[in-house]
């Protein structure tokens, strides 16, 4: 194995990990971005896509794919990602943050799922004790701020959409990155989700141009830190490390988020919370150790 491409694998899970801990601060932007919940999504990625595309321009990041590779997961992740902005924005409106956040989390069990059935794609024992440890951990992580009634019914719903949409965009990006580079990837979805969000948004009429150079700034943080910073690193990952390990280890995600309101937005945290994080890293660990003997049929 190359030197580079040696160091590549050994950076992919700090750089995924660091992705998580990046998109974990994304609901809260959204709540203080002072736009329509999906407005706040097609800004994300549409505000992104300059320092994007100035990042590969630096980097010279614009290696020709092999002949064979089709740039049709690229557009399909964009939608699929559409799709996950856009209903996780409105979930985050319509119930808590620790709710949303919990069951967008769902998406390693979807991904999983569509691995083993539809791939061919088997795991070992270890593995599903790890992912079932990983969404315990993250249930007694949340259990605090967790609110069941008819008032978060609608909100718990569509955050579990957004997990079926997320776990096929981690799919369609696992798949793109065979032949593209992440900024190629992540250049390709962003436009395609742009573009769907700017049609929702516009429909919907909702409130879009911010109203304040602090509601530009919120934006511009969503757009830089958790789609450039987070997603950017999560695309750069998903080509050295399996699928459905990154999924579950994106369980790092609830962690962050929480942690975040805390110091943000003052909400609670406290042994519980600390108990249920270090669940949700054993299950990890564990999903990280059966990784070897996970094999494809």
């Amino acid at each position: 194995m190359p030197a580079t491409a040696s160091a590549s694998v050994r950076y992919a899970l700090p750089g995924l990990v660091l992705g998580a801990v990046l998109i974990g601060l994304a609901p809260i932007f959204v709540r203080l971005a002072g736009v329509g919940p999906t407005a706040a999504a097609f800004w994300r990625v549409f505000l992104a896509l300059p320092v994007l595309l100035a990042l590969q321009r630096i980097t010279a990041d614009r290696a020709a794919p092999p002949p064979q590779a089709s740039t049709r997961y690229l557009w399909l992740a964009g939608l699929a990602f559409a799709g996950d902005l856009a209903v996780w924005h409105q979930s985050i409106h319509l119930t808590s943050i620790a709710n949303s956040t919990l069951l967008t989390n769902l998406a390693p069990v979807f991904l999983t799922l569509v691995l083993h059935f539809g791939f061919g794609q088997r795991h070992a024992p270890r593995f599903w004790l790890g992912l079932v440890l990983a969404l315990g951990g993250a249930v007694v992580l949340m259990a605090g701020s967790l609110r069941i009634g008819p008032d978060t019914a609608l909100g718990d719903v569509l955050a579990i959409v957004t997990a079926m949409f997320y776990a096929a965009y981690q799919l369609l990006v696992s798949r793109g990155r065979q032949h593209f580079s992440a900024l190629d990837v992540m250049l390709r979805s962003s436009a395609a989700a742009a573009a769907v969000l700017l049609a929702i948004t516009l429909a919907t009429g909702e409130p879009m141009w911010p109203r304040s150079a602090h509601s530009w700034a919120i934006l511009a943080a969503l757009a830089v830190i958790s789609h450039v910073g987070g997603q950017g690193l999560i695309a750069w990952a998903l080509a050295h490390l399996p699928a459905s390990f990154s999924s579950v280890t994106l369980l790092v995600q609830p962690i962050a988020a929480t942690v975040f309101a805390w110091i943000i937005l003052g909400e609670g945290f406290g042994p519980q919370q600390v108990l249920g994080g270090v669940i949700v890293m054993a299950g990890i660990l564990i999903c990280r150790f059966a990784m070897p003997v996970a094999r494809a049929a």
